[in-house]
């Protein structure tokens, strides 16, 4: 191989490295000043502590907030609830829309198209008022009713694509023994589309986990039924210094869930691909 030749096949590699440089940096800086009173730069100024860390063992705001761990249990509870519910409900739409041919399919799919666009904040006060009459204002069911409505039009129209690429032939063959669509849909069709269940989920998981917008509009403060999102939120003050170790703390213990998650899941969402013949009616 000539220098020119290896020159042009170091070229990817070398815009790669500078690519995810700035992120690395970012990430090593993250992890840095959790456990610094203060950095300059990539620096520590005073040494590494664990006093950042302190909000793991007694609530960071008074004996009014609750614990870190009670936060996070509630942000756990919506993360999986949310998806759960997205991930079964787009499985059975997004089969019905890609098999089954009934008045009103187009218009609905256009329908979930424009509700996936339309801005969410919105809609928050129209919310507001719904939650408020159906007594879940400030509750972890009201806000995760509201989150899993606002995902369902992606999740839909992702599940749809992916059923749109599944080959007939199975399904057929599967009908024609006496299958139900039911048990042709759970069986049949979803063990062939797992790659799109995991991407699913995962987008499902981490919108539940790190939204702020409908935990911090329809929960009070950062009382029980708050969120990390909201949680973290708290440290950053108006009218004190922001004490920015404990926020890249904080920021650090949401980011490991998310990470163990994909970990679970990377396998799955890194095999999904296209192809088979085409599925719609």
């Amino acid at each position: 191989m000539t220098l020119k030749q290896r020159i042009g096949a170091a070229i990817p590699y070398v815009l790669l490295v500078i690519t995810v440089l700035p992120i690395v940096v970012g990430y090593f800086w993250l992890l840095l000043s959790s456990f610094s009173a203060r950095t300059e730069g990539l620096l520590p100024v005073g040494g590494l502590a664990l006093e950042n860390w302190s909000f793991l063992r007694e609530p960071p705001f008074g004996l009014g907030y609750p614990s870190i761990w009670r936060v996070t249990f509630n942000t756990f509870v919506v993360a999986i609830s949310m998806t759960i519910a997205v991930v079964l409900v787009s499985s059975l739409a997004g089969y019905a829309l890609s098999r089954l041919n009934f008045p009103g399919r187009k218009q609905f799919l256009s329908l979930t198209l424009i509700l996936h666009a339309f801005p969410s904040v919105t809609l928050l006060i129209g919310i507001y008022f719904v939650l408020r009459a159906l007594k879940l204002y400030n509750t972890l069911l009201g806000v995760g009713l509201v989150m899993i409505g606002f995902e369902l039009p992606f999740g839909i129209w992702l599940m749809k694509g992916f059923f749109d690429n599944v080959s007939w032939d199975m399904e057929r063959a599967a009908l024609i023994d006496g299958a139900s669509r039911l048990r042709v849909w759970g069986e049949i069709i979803l063990p062939t589309i797992k790659p799109g269940l995991a991407a699913l989920a995962i987008f499902a998981f981490i919108s539940g986990w790190n939204a702020w917008l409908i935990p911090k509009t329809f929960t009070i403060g950062a009382g029980q039924q708050a969120t990390l999102s909201v949680y973290l939120n708290n440290f950053l003050g108006e009218t004190v210094a922001v004490q920015w170790g404990a926020v890249t703390a904080v920021g650090l213990f949401q980011l490991i869930p998310v990470a163990i998650f994909f970990i679970f899941t990377q396998d799955l969402l890194l095999s999904i691909y296209a192809g088979g013949a085409k599925g719609g009616t």
